[in-house]
């Protein structure tokens, strides 16, 4: 018996959804989302009354949202081979508030021709906002693609930086 599970919270994004593998949080999905597996892979939908692990994911995310919270404190597992994994490692190092480029990131794994595979690998991540990879942007700081879209990525970023954005920021 499976104990993948869901919940899909309200938010000012729009609904997202929490999933969660036994006691690990293992997708965050926007309803539109690029990569977005299907509904039946979630498993059923449950409350956050019913459910302390998607309640503290709820919880944490909408603080986040609200700007009460600038980091994640959550179980988290994705899926993914290793070069995935790797990338994801790094991305969840990118503090709140910065940015870092698919090319810089390709560099710490030791070879910038990698930068297309780095952003391939992003686009990939099935945590998006717990693993921020809107916070990973084109060369030029322009916004370049993202799974949940690029209208979620701007507010995202607005939302960490918000002087930034009245500032010249490129997006």
């Amino acid at each position: 018996m499976s104990s993948t599970r869901h919940l899909v919270i309200e938010t000012r994004l729009g609904p997202i959804t929490l999933v969660a593998e036994g006691e690990t949080i293992t997708g965050v999905y926007f309803r539109r989302h690029a990569r977005r597996p299907a509904r039946e892979t979630f498993g059923p939908e449950v409350t956050d009354a019913t459910d302390p692990l998607l309640n503290e994911a709820a919880r944490q995310l909408r603080d986040y949202l609200a700007g009460r919270r600038r980091r994640f404190d959550l179980p988290l597992a994705a899926e993914g081979d290793s070069f995935q994994l790797a990338v994801w490692e790094i991305v969840k190092s990118i503090r709140c508030g910065d940015t870092t480029t698919y090319g810089r990131i390709a560099e710490q794994l030791g070879d910038r021709a990698l930068a297309q595979r780095v952003g391939q690998a992003v686009g990939a991540n099935p945590l998006c906002i717990f693993v921020p990879c809107h916070r990973v942007v084109g060369s030029d700081g322009s916004l370049t693609g993202y799974a949940g879209g690029l209208e979620h990525k701007r507010a995202l970023l607005e939302l960490e930086e918000p002087s930034a954005a009245g500032a010249g920021r490129l997006f």
